[in-house]
């Protein structure tokens, strides 16, 4: 097996429900190493970080090309399997979508997030979404690489606080069902803090669940005790460096 065969595999092992995969996204090569070196078992980077970084605004402002660039440098940067953002897929087509699968994984992805919110806001149709994950499982088995693929679902953070519901839970279960049969490997619910809310789509989806870590969350502990999968960090380790680098500016420049 090749080496990006073992990682992918690997990555996938990393996902069992009690024992969340805690991921501090990064956004470079030297973030990722950095991470790395604290004992991540696995790097993801997040396209509000990235784009931040190199100057754009989230929402697949940062040309396609770039963002793959900086894939391939962090994945030779690192010895750990690497899962990457790659928002709506920049596409507006499955062709499109299974194009810059294919171009992350020759630049060393092992894993990525595909979510279905739309550029003017609210959810695409799941599925037309579930069309997108197949086109992305078909590229990536065109390429003998078993991605692990995180599908997205923006519910949750779209909607407002007193909104978070059964109704919306019901909802996103549904398209949890749709996404699993067309090549999905775990369901990523930013936005979802509510612990009973939690606990219900745990027992009730499909895949494994991938939480968002953000204010309101609970602890890991309970996150555990829910069966959580994964716990990815977004763009707060971004904000939060950012911060650290302008107060020792300010310092230095006073």
């Amino acid at each position: 097996m090749s080496d990006q065969i073992l990682k992918a595999h690997a990555l996938r092992a990393l996902h069992a429900p009690g024992t969340p995969l805690v991921l501090f996204n990064c956004w470079d090569a030297g973030s990722a190493k950095a991470i790395a070196a604290a004992g991540a078992r696995a790097i993801a980077t997040a396209s509000w970080a990235v784009a931040a970084a190199n100057g754009y605004d989230d929402g697949e402002q940062i040309p396609r090309d770039l963002a793959i660039a900086n894939i391939e440098r962090i994945a030779r940067a690192v010895t750990v399997p690497v899962t990457a953002d790659l928002e709506r897929g920049y596409g507006a087509t499955p062709g499109e979508v299974a194009d810059t699968v294919a171009q992350a994984i020759r630049a060393g992805a092992v894993g990525c997030n595909l979510e279905d919110g739309i550029a003017a806001g609210g959810l695409r149709d799941p599925h037309e979404q579930a069309l997108r994950l197949q086109a992305a499982r078909d590229a990536a088995d065109k390429l003998d690489v078993p991605l692990f693929i995180n599908a997205r679902t923006d519910g949750f953070l779209l909607a407002a606080p007193g909104d978070h519901d059964d109704a919306l839970l019901d909802a996103t279960l549904a398209r949890a069902r749709v996404y699993a049969a067309h090549g999905a490997d775990c369901l990523f619910v930013p936005g979802l803090v509510d612990a009973a809310l939690i606990g219900r789509l745990v027992q009730a989806s499909p895949l494994p669940v991938n939480l968002m870590a953000a204010a309101g969350t609970p602890p890991l502990a309970t996150l555990r005790a829910l069966g959580v999968a994964r716990l990815s960090h977004g763009p707060g380790p971004y904000l939060q460096t950012m911060r650290a680098l302008e107060d020792a500016a300010r310092g230095a420049l006073a």
